[in-house]
């Protein structure tokens, strides 16, 4: 099942003994399309502080309504390493993340999330702040991460091989893996146009310089593709589960 990320903004988070704030973002892996952290906005219960929360922690994004379940304790959250210090999130960083929770490293491994397909979804028994991550076949390359924010490219110009055909406008997240599986696009005017979705499976490129998504269609592969329609409440109609009219 598909979850649309932007129904997840501003969400409640619950750890195991109370709550601690409210869903403020998400940072997504550019290389694999996967949402690797939950930013969560703690308000004045950590005030000033970012707070990361790795899939790792929660069940699936649709649990408990308008409440997302943290499978951690404030306390394992307020003595989880600061981000602070590691502004843009770097590799160095999320090894003593991934150390302090005894998590996998989602770079390690052939799967999805280092070893497995799917996050463990599991209380991390105890913190190992002394124990070294070893990079033997990891995805590491250099220091520098591919970890975007879902708010910053929202809005993004989406450029098809014959030119701009419209902009990015929400993201279609698979409940299970985390994984972006569809960008829904906007395509035709700002405020008049329809929306499609296209699979991430097309995406050739992101240009941050350019605030540009490149894609591997024609704008009218885009026109064409599935449309998209919110309605009331958390359901959702994409063309694969009505009629394309479009084609018609």
């Amino acid at each position: 099942m598909l979850q649309n990320i932007k129904k997840l903004y501003g969400i409640g988070l619950h750890a195991l003994d109370g709550k601690i704030g409210h869903v403020q973002d998400f940072y997504f892996d550019d290389q694999d399309w996967t949402v690797r952290y939950v930013i969560a906005d703690t308000g004045s219960w950590l005030s000033g502080r970012q707070v990361l929360l790795s899939p790792h922690a929660f069940g699936s994004p649709q649990e408990g309504g308008r409440l997302l379940q943290v499978n951690l304790t404030r306390e394992q959250i307020e003595n989880s390493p600061s981000i602070e210090s590691h502004m843009p999130v770097s590799r160095q960083y999320e090894e003593e993340y991934h150390r302090y929770y005894g998590w996998p490293c989602y770079w390690q491994g052939g799967g999805l999330w280092g070893p497995n397909a799917i996050p463990i979804l599991e209380t991390p028994r105890e913190a190992l702040p002394d124990k070294t991550v070893a990079t033997n076949g990891s995805r590491i390359k250099g220091t520098d991460e591919h970890l975007r924010s879902t708010l910053n490219v929202d809005g993004y110009r989406l450029e098809a091989r014959d030119g701009k055909i419209g902009h990015v406008c929400n993201f279609m997240m698979d409940a299970q893996s985390w994984a972006i599986k569809k960008l829904v696009i906007k395509t035709g005017h700002w405020l008049a146009g329809k929306e499609v979705e296209i699979p991430t499976s097309e995406i050739e490129r992101i240009s941050y310089d350019e605030s540009t998504v490149f894609v591997n269609l024609t704008g009218k592969m885009v026109e064409l593709s599935p449309w998209h329609r919110s309605i009331s409440g958390d359901a959702e109609i994409t063309a694969t589960e009505s009629i394309q009219h479009d084609l018609l």
